[in-house]
């Protein structure tokens, strides 16, 4: 199973590689922006195995962020 994960673009360097720097809450790291030529500083990006691979909206990436909170809170009572 593969999981996405919403980030906001920081900033972007043209180089051979599309790159920028993408935060997710308070980790940021550098992803290839090579699959989302149109994506620049503060847009919503789907990231996976570091290559973002499709833009969204604001509202869609915080659904996302919220149900991947919801899986994690269930996944933390389950825990022993």
């Amino acid at each position: 199973m593969c999981l996405g994960v919403p980030g906001q673009i920081l900033d972007v360097r043209e180089s051979p590689l599309r790159l920028g720097r993408v935060a997710f809450g308070t980790t940021v790291k550098e992803i290839s922006l090579a699959c989302v030529p149109e994506a620049g500083p503060g847009a919503w990006v789907v990231v996976h195995a570091g290559l973002a691979l499709e833009t969204l909206d604001e509202d869609e990436a915080k659904r996302m962020l919220e149900a991947l909170e919801l899986l994690a809170a269930g996944r933390e009572e389950e825990a022993p």
